[in-house]
């Protein structure tokens, strides 16, 4: 399970909104679950189907949240004209069986959000807690 503050999620929809129709993207980090920092980051694909995180950001991302005693426990990204679900591409590109994937829908200019784990092509959704506080 991983838990959310709608703070955060409120945040990965406005950059959403900022960088459609591209993909936006970037990680959520925290502990025991729980998310309490969120890295905006440039999805260098520029693409409206896909992401690819920048690797120097990724880089100093890691470091960041290891100094700070945290862990990345989701990649997320948006979907500006489709549902909070796996793409076909978003299957073949993740492949990182350990992380959660966040999907944020923006179709319906509301925040629609969902947590995926992706392994060998295999979808699993997984519980996401939101709320005002965690």
């Amino acid at each position: 399970m991983l838990k959310i503050t709608k703070e955060i999620i409120d945040k990965l929809y406005d950059q959403g909104m900022r960088e459609a129709p591209v993909e936006a993207c970037g990680y959520l980090a925290g502990k025991d679950s729980a998310v309490t920092e969120y890295y905006e980051m440039t999805n260098i694909d520029q693409s409206t189907e896909h992401f690819s995180l920048d690797p120097s950001e990724q880089f100093k991302v890691h470091k960041e949240v290891r100094a700070k005693g945290l862990e990345i426990l989701a990649v997320y990204h948006t979907h500006p004209e489709t549902p909070a679900r796996p793409s076909k591409e978003d299957i073949k590109l993740a492949y990182d069986p350990d992380i959660i994937y966040v999907i944020l829908s923006l179709m319906n200019k509301s925040a629609d959000i969902k947590a995926f784990k992706i392994k060998k092509g295999t979808v699993t959704e997984e519980k996401l807690l939101t709320g005002e506080k965690i």
